[in-house]
């Protein structure tokens, strides 16, 4: 009789491929098609950036972000000293102190810190000085009449104001201070060594700050950080990583994104016009300009699974590294309906531009704050605002992590 073929063993699962994005510039405030692709396609897929070693798993769906950025399974601190696939060619914040690099309990600790700073009270005390801020660049745009650049007049120099008040920067400054924030995001394109310079230059302009107000305290958060270190609860390194975070995200990320806001409004006049009907809109809008723009251009820091975790049915084994896209996240039309409609009425308004978990954003109070007085102040003084030029002409920033316009020339 003839002998039964021998049982053909099943064929192994090929592992999953591995897509190069090379994050380009993308015109305006258009999405990434490549994240439009992966959320719909494949929304836990693995990832290859123009930098570093190896692949990375990119994570898109809102519930999974909200999941890997919420459990304890997934370290920063694990990234540290590792060479992995990335953005740029070197970090923007310190990997060996500050708050974005480590894993609770330190970083309860450092985050308690930093609190002080960004409470009622203190927001109480910058409101004001940020209207009166934003006035005077306004009386100062109206002068020179128009067309006129509101990055130029507005949107550049009015966070750097308000991050120098915070900060505790003296007026004297405030130029220097706006030039390194914009070279520590906008070295992504340069050598290594660029890039360590100009942390190098900003540490260095940080510590002498922090040295001044150590021996004359204020109310400010160079003031808070100073007497920190005194008191031992931080180290001088990790006062000053705190206060670049700060000043990266308060100066040139505030500055991009409240410029794309007010592109989208430009390019929304019915949207536009009502909230100059409807004033009392405007917390609720800029919520929803805060899902709508893409504030960013790839993806930020990465986390590194500890143990073996199931994340949208795919399993990231431990010692993996995991990207969460939270520009992908706010477009998910599983939890926001017409994802890439501007809908000032949208019920959901629980966006993930200030991220998730431990590491949410602790001056999204502040930038909220600031988004209101900018929007508030320019459809005040200039109901008739409009572009001066079609949307098409308008340039936006090239080879940067934050995206936003280089210039808005606008008429009124």
């Amino acid at each position: 009789m003839p002998l039964d073929p021998a049982p053909v063993p099943p064929a192994a699962p090929s592992p999953p491929r591995v897509r190069f994005w090379p994050v380009d510039d993308l015109p305006a405030l258009d999405p990434d098609p490549f994240l439009d692709e992966v959320l719909r396609d494949e929304p836990v897929t693995r990832i290859r950036l123009p930098h570093g070693e190896g692949h990375a798993w990119l994570i898109t769906r809102y519930e999974d972000v909200r999941f890997v950025t919420s459990d304890p399974r997934f370290s920063r601190e694990q990234v540290v000293g590792r060479d992995v696939t990335s953005m740029r060619p070197a970090p923007v914040a310190s990997q060996t102190a500050g708050l974005q690099y480590i894993d609770p309990p330190r970083h309860n600790r450092l985050r308690r810190v930093v609190a002080r700073a960004f409470t009622g009270r203190s927001m109480q005390r910058l409101r004001p000085l940020a209207e009166r801020r934003a006035a005077e660049l306004l009386d100062g745009m109206e002068r020179a009449g128009a067309p006129a650049d509101l990055m130029e007049h507005l949107h550049g120099p009015f966070p750097i104001a308000v991050i120098r008040d915070f900060l505790g920067v003296e007026e004297k400054d405030w130029h220097r201070w706006a030039e390194t924030g914009e070279a520590l995001l906008s070295a992504g394109a340069e050598s290594k060594e660029r890039a360590a310079q100009v942390a190098r230059d900003n540490r260095a302009r940080i510590a002498e700050l922090l040295r001044r107000r150590g021996a004359e305290p204020r109310e400010d958060l160079a003031g808070v950080l100073a007497q920190a270190v005194t008191a031992g609860e931080i180290t001088d390194d990790e006062a000053i990583s705190l206060a670049t975070a700060v000043q990266v995200s308060g100066g040139h990320a505030v500055r991009n994104n409240s410029g794309s806001m007010m592109y989208a409004l430009l390019t929304h006049p019915g949207h536009l016009a009502r909230l100059r009907r409807e004033p009392e809109l405007l917390p609720r809008a800029v919520d929803e300009l805060l899902r709508y723009v893409p504030h960013r251009n790839g993806v930020g820091i990465p986390r590194v699974a500890v143990e073996d975790v199931t994340v949208g049915g795919q399993l990231i084994r431990a010692g993996e590294v995991v990207y969460n896209a939270y520009v992908a996240a706010n477009r998910d039309p599983e939890v926001f309906p017409d994802p890439d409609a501007l809908d000032f009425d949208r019920e959901n308004r629980a966006h993930l531009a200030f991220g998730h978990g431990p590491h949410h954003c602790l001056a999204a109070v502040m930038a909220r704050m600031e988004a209101e007085v900018v929007i508030g102040a320019v459809l005040t003084r200039f109901p008739g605002i409009r572009l001066a030029v079609p949307p098409e002409e308008v340039e936006f920033q090239r080879q940067g992590l934050i995206r936003g316009p280089r210039t808005l020339p606008v008429t009124w």
